[in-house]
């Protein structure tokens, strides 16, 4: 099984932390991120990772050269010169996917307990374009589910009052993306011809003609580390996700 792990964001949020270092090689008790992504992945089957990379880039090459990439296999996928946004990173490594199957994608700065391999297998059992985890947690933009089927059918921005549809819907829920999600490769067919773009643009547009569910799993840990307030917290439930 293949996967991709999302490093190359800047990590503002974490500032002063990431003045010398990218977001992912931030450590939780001695640990860094990309580390704990890669064990986690690797422990549920996952033996081909890509990875993108751009602020400090050079740091997460020497720390894979260092740790004989885990014993597995990993590329690069080089955004050094220019950040690519979550759907554009994607589009960029799409030579990566080339044996039909599908593949998980995650950010580097998510700590979860969610057993991978029992979202993988949903995703194969009910063969959607995507399936993403998500959870009952408060945020300011949620993703619209058809509260019967679990499909995709839009997004809202609680914040400015904008709503998007994809699909009518009378029975909704608002769910909160997690960051982690299968993807069918038929993805690639559906991106739009740009660089720079979202996957959530993907999925919306996508969704008017296909099917997306959600996964919910509100009975797992689950952090956001991306803010200073949340590294706190991550060393308290580390122990409980390290693998």
């Amino acid at each position: 099984m293949k996967a991709m792990i999302f490093a190359a964001g800047l990590g503002t949020r974490l500032r002063p932390l990431t003045n010398d270092r990218p977001k992912a090689l931030v450590e939780i008790n001695g640990k860094p991120l990309l580390e704990i992504a890669i064990r986690r992945l690797k422990y549920f089957g996952f033996q081909e990772i890509i990875i993108n990379i751009h602020h400090f880039g050079e740091l997460i090459l020497d720390f894979l050269k260092k740790n004989n990439d885990f014993g597995i296999t990993i590329e690069i996928s080089d955004e050094r010169d220019l950040l690519l946004e979550t759907g554009g990173g994607l589009k960029k490594a799409t030579s990566f996917f080339d044996d039909g199957m599908p593949f998980l994608v995650c950010n580097a700065d998510i700590l979860t307990n969610l057993n991978l391999k029992e979202l993988y297998d949903f995703h194969l059992k009910n063969n959607p374009l995507a399936t993403l985890a998500v959870r009952n947690r408060k945020t300011s933009r949620y993703l619209l589910f058809n509260e019967k089927n679990k499909e995709l059918v839009g997004w809202e921005n609680q914040k400015t009052g904008e709503v998007r549809w994809s699909k009518p819907s009378k029975e909704i829920v608002h769910w909160a993306f997690s960051g982690i999600h299968v993807i069918d490769p038929k993805i690639f067919e559906l991106m739009p011809n740009q660089t720079i773009f979202s996957i959530i643009e993907v999925y919306l547009s996508a969704a008017k003609e296909h099917s997306i569910l959600g996964f919910l799993h509100d009975n797992n840990i689950w952090l956001d580390v991306g803010k200073p307030e949340s590294l706190a917290k991550a060393q308290h439930i580390i122990d409980k996700i390290n693998l």
